[in-house]
C-alpha cells in the first residue's frame, strides 16, 4: 500500500498539533526523511539569534544528504515558514541566511478571515459575479 504524499491538511488534524514533529508530518507525509530534515532546520532556526548563513552543518551533524536536506529547504521555504534575509537587507545590519518567517501564519490567517467575510458575506453583485465565474469553470 501506498503513502499519500501530498501535504495532509485535514482540519481535524490541525487541533492536534502539538510540536515540531507533528508539523513536519503533515507537510511532509510519507517520506521521513525529509521529516527528519526539516524538523532539524526548524529546530536549527528557531534557536539561532540571528539569520543562519547556511544549512550545510545540518548534513554532517544529523547524517542527513545534501538532496534530502535541499528538498526540504525549498518546500519549507515556498510554503512560507522559512526564508532566505538578504546581506543587503538593512533589517538585519547586513547578515545575510536563513530564518524563520512569519509568511505562511500570516496567510493562512488571511485565508481564514477571507473564507469567514466569504461565507457570511452575501452581496446580490457579488453573488452574480461568483455565479459567473463558476459558470466558465464549466467550459
Amino acid at each position: 500500500m501506498t503513502e499519500y504524499t501530498k501535504i495532509s491538511f485535514q482540519h481535524r488534524r490541525i487541533r492536534e498539533i502539538g510540536d515540531v514533529t507533528d508539523i513536519v508530518t503533515m507537510l511532509f507525509p510519507g517520506n521521513r526523511n525529509q521529516q527528519h530534515a526539516a524538523a532539524r532546520i526548524l529546530m536549527a532556526l528557531r534557536t539561532a539569534t540571528e539569520p543562519m548563513p547556511s544549512l550545510a552543518h545540518l548534513e554532517a551533524l544529523h547524517r542527513i544528504s545534501r538532496r534530502t536536506l535541499q528538498r526540504a529547504r525549498a518546500k519549507l521555504a515556498r510554503l512560507g515558514l522559512i526564508e532566505h534575509v538578504s546581506g543587503l537587507s538593512t533589517r538585519y545590519a547586513g547578515a545575510h541566511g536563513w530564518r524563520l518567517s512569519g509568511r505562511m501564519g500570516t496567510a493562512l490567517r488571511a485565508l481564514a478571515d477571507r473564507l469567514d467575510t466569504w461565507r457570511y458575506e452575501l452581496r446580490r453583485e457579488q453573488f452574480a459575479k461568483e455565479e459567473v465565474l463558476v459558470k466558465l469553470l464549466h467550459r
